[in-house]
């Protein structure tokens, strides 16, 4: 289960550590940041799938993204003063980062390096297209130098080995917070008269005799207690697509698949021409789609598990009503069977509230269940009288994974009896994890920059960013 999640430069979440416990509601006002959390989540879960360098750019890139104001608001917040740009001492970065009960891992992306002059070569047309700059697993809560299980800088990917020492971490990788952070080492310059994007041109070539110079065999000696997978790992390729292998790195391929298993759903469509309106072509489906294409497929799957939850769900929302699949050249539709009507009503004809109920109950009762579901504003379009059932459906679920709700409903909030973090009359129940109460963590903005109401010095998790070095 993650216990946090921390983002740091990415659009109103300067640096933010949200704690995680199990079943999570995140709410705030418009513009407080919930929107920008929700897309921290799925752009982590991105590097899972390979896909977080075009997620990135479809929003518009790496530039469009970043934290939009100063690198620091303490002269503003402690002195009165006006908001001002000031100096960057370190260079221009977009941080991610989750701990877990097993693994923790973090993601940093930065702006490739802007070659001039004769080493320019010919000019690339994505020079602005946001690369993969570190990348690190851990073992624990917090990344620590002993804990530490694979580390990515630039194109090099190294293990740690199974005997010996371990220590040259701060002397070859990075440090601690409490360096100066103008020291930053700057990008690898790319590799005389290679070709731009090639891996050549993102090799970082150790001095001879040095940590990563080859033996007389021709293997590579890595720093002493590491083993290195690779020096040539592209700058768009994340090591947890590229190198989890179950012998070499199995920390990788763990973390991958939990990244990969994670659920996102967000503003099912509704109008005349929603996929889930029409009939599609449809098999054994355990986890809906997130456009809800294979809405049909998905309940008739739930209904042949034996569940009845699925005809509870209904009956509960739609006083008695009777859900039903139908199947015409291997074509699946829904029909709903109402209460005093001759017909069932087709995907077409349901309204959109009732629609988007259906799909909620796809996917909260899921015969594969993911390690975490996320789901923004599920109140969208909804009755007030559905909100009840909906929070029923998404406590049955918070038993089987772990679940975060982004919402603006007061009525959803009160419905999934939500403590609130900062309300120390509310902190008799501390159980967190499969079936604990539902949290509330509620986000507020100061100067811009969003923040976890009540969360202080001691109640902020514990985390660590390191540094590039």
């Amino acid at each position: 289960m993650l216990t946090a999640v921390a983002v740091s430069g990415y659009r109103s979440l300067r640096d933010v550590v949200v704690p995680l416990h199990g079943l999570d509601v995140v709410t705030g006002a418009n513009g407080s940041g919930k929107s920008s959390l929700y897309r921290s989540l799925r752009l982590l879960a991105g590097c899972g799938r390979g896909d977080v360098i075009g997620t990135l750019a479809r929003e518009g890139g790496l530039q469009s993204a970043l934290w939009a104001g100063p690198a620091t608001l303490g002269g503003a917040r402690d002195r009165g003063h006006a908001v001002q740009g000031t100096r960057r001492k370190g260079p221009i970065s977009l941080q991610l980062g989750f701990a877990s009960d097993d693994f923790g891992y973090l993601v940093d992306l930065g702006l490739p390096q802007q070659a001039s002059g004769v080493d320019a070569g010919s000019a690339s047309a994505f020079l602005r297209d946001p690369e993969i700059k570190r990348e690190v697993v851990w073992s624990g809560p917090v990344m620590r130098p002993g804990s530490v299980l694979v580390r990515r800088r630039w194109g090099v990917v190294e293990t740690r080995a199974t005997s010996g020492s371990d220590d040259d971490w701060d002397a070859g990788w990075g440090g601690s917070e409490g360096e100066d952070e103008s020291e930053w080492e700057s990008d690898p310059v790319e590799a005389p008269g290679s070709r731009t994007g090639s891996r050549a041109a993102y090799r970082d070539p150790a001095p001879s005799g040095g940590p990563g110079a080859r033996s007389a065999g021709g293997s590579r000696r890595g720093r002493p207690g590491w083993t290195e997978l690779t020096r040539s790992l592209r700058p768009w390729e994340s090591m947890l697509t590229e190198l989890a292998d179950p012998e070499r790195a199995p920390e990788l391929l763990r973390v991958r698949r939990m990244m990969r298993g994670w659920r996102f759903y967000d503003g099912f469509r509704a109008d005349a021409g929603a996929p889930a309106r029409t009939p599609q072509v449809g098999t054994r489906t355990p986890v809906l789609a997130d456009d809800g294409r294979d809405l049909a497929a998905a309940l008739q799957t739930i209904r042949e598990q034996g569940d009845r939850a699925l005809d509870h769900a209904v009956a509960d929302a739609f006083d008695g009503a009777i859900l039903d699949s139908t199947v015409e050249g291997g074509r699946f539709d829904v029909a709903l069977h109402q209460p005093g009507m001759l017909r069932p009503l087709s995907g077409a004809e349901l309204s959109d509230g009732t629609l988007r109920y259906l799909l909620l109950v796809a996917a909260l009762l899921t015969p594969d269940p993911p390690p975490l579901m996320v789901l923004n504003e599920p109140e969208t379009s909804l009755h007030p009288q559905l909100l009840p059932p909906l929070a029923r459906l998404i406590r049955a679920a918070a038993e089987r994974s772990q679940v975060m709700v982004v919402s603006h409903s007061r009525a959803l909030v009160d419905e999934l009896g939500v403590v609130d973090l900062d309300d120390d009359d509310d902190q008799d129940d501390t159980r967190v994890g499969l079936g604990s109460p539902a949290r509330g963590i509620t986000l507020a903005k100061d100067l811009g920059e969003t923040f976890v109401q009540g969360q202080g010095l001691l109640t902020t998790p514990a985390w660590s960013w390191g540094t590039r070095r």
